[in-house]
């Protein structure tokens, strides 16, 4: 497993695993696009990706509903390039307590305000902040078009191994906002915590957190420190304007990739046991270029156990303050830090970074430890040309 820390100190060995040599740098051909449509769209699907592709780079203003406070004021602002963009977004947990508690004024800190609405910060007492990495965009509807009983499957067969990787699917509550379309998820795959289970409810939800964007599938303001109100009455975004955004980013393509050897070694070390390099999308997607796929997704899409190196102590829906979501590493060559905090500057540092108390990935850390130099910068080099 690849996914999340390696405190050397932490495995529980005499001597820390030997540093890997430098990796040959990563060469890549022609602009190495991350923003394109995936293949086989239609004429009528490319014209709605294109719509919401400058809904996607658009600043939203006042009269338009922004805020009262806000991060950002456009999706692109966290999002450049369809990659990790500049934005780190601070979230608020609950240090004594009741971890599920749900904050007065929400939990997320929005540092920018309109009028007289005054910006969440700092926080109250007896809660802390935790920094969140913008995730990439870019091959989210793969995701989404993932039967969940493929997520059941891996949860079943992870159980059976012998190795302490024990991934479960996030069972989420579904909100009576968004429509639920035959053979839509119902297990939570969006979110760091996989808390949202449809693109609809991860792009409204960033809306309205983010940006204080209201729409029918979130029509209430988030919480703030006064009463003050934002300058559109009522719902600020339509149903269309969502839904636009919202095949945007299901219609983005999986960034094509260079190959490289190490997938082997990727294999061996047991980094697929939860960064599971391929899955076969449902037969039956509204989206025909996404129907019966085989993609290269590179995740599970299931919670795990993450040991205490990597705990933030927040509680999303199921998920405990150590859980998080397999990540995709979908285009991880755009990324210029990596976990969910951005702590780990390199791919080495990340799987570095797996290995705590309790972590599910510590037996792969160990596992990569034990390879030859050479091996362990064949495998760093694999991942870093995601």
């Amino acid at each position: 497993m690849i996914a999340l820390v390696l405190a050397a100190g932490a495995l529980g060995c005499e001597d820390p695993p030997v540093a890997a040599p430098e990796p040959p740098p990563l060469t890549l051909v022609g602009d190495d696009p991350s923003d394109a449509p995936i293949d086989a769209v239609t004429p009528a699907e490319l014209e709605r990706f294109a719509q919401g592709d400058a809904r996607f780079e658009l600043p939203f203003r006042e009269a338009q509903g922004l805020g009262p406070r806000y991060i950002q004021r456009s999706c692109v602002s966290c999002h450049e390039d369809d990659a990790r963009g500049p934005s780190v977004v601070r979230r608020l947990a609950v240090t004594s307590g009741d971890p599920h508690e749900i904050l007065p004024f929400g939990d997320v800190v929005r540092p920018r305000a309109i009028g007289e609405a005054r910006p969440l910060l700092p926080p109250p007492s007896g809660v802390r902040e935790e920094a969140r990495l913008a995730p990439p965009v870019f091959g989210r509807g793969y995701l989404e078009a993932i039967p969940d009983e493929t997520l059941l499957r891996y949860e079943r067969e992870q159980a059976a191994g012998d190795d302490g990787v024990r991934g479960r699917a996030h069972r989420v509550a579904r909100s009576s906002a968004v429509a639920l379309a035959d053979g839509a998820p119902t297990l939570g795959r969006f979110g760091l915590k996989g808390r949202l289970a449809t693109l609809d409810e991860f792009v409204a939800d960033a809306l309205v957190g983010d940006m204080g964007l209201t729409s029918p599938h979130r029509p209430s303001e988030p919480p703030g420190p006064d009463d003050v109100e934002d300058a559109r009455p009522g719902v600020d975004l339509t149903r269309d304007d969502v839904e636009r955004l919202v095949d945007y980013v299901r219609l983005l393509a999986i960034p094509r990739r260079e190959p490289r050897p190490g997938a082997e070694l990727f294999v061996m070390v047991g980094c697929a046991r939860c960064h599971v390099p391929r899955a076969r999308t449902r037969t039956d997607h509204p989206v025909e270029a996404l129907r019966d796929v085989e993609a290269a997704v590179y995740t599970d899409l299931l919670l795990h156990d993450m040991g205490l190196g990597l705990a933030d102590g927040i509680v999303e829906g199921d998920a405990s303050g150590r859980e998080w979501r397999t990540p995709a590493l979908i285009g991880l060559r755009f990324q210029r830090r990596l976990l969910h905090d951005g702590r780990a500057e390199t791919v080495l540092g990340a799987i570095a970074a797996h290995a705590s108390e309790g972590s599910e990935a510590n037996v792969s850390v160990e596992r990569f430890g034990r390879l030859s130099p050479t091996d362990r910068a064949t495998l760093v080099a694999f991942v870093e040309g995601l």
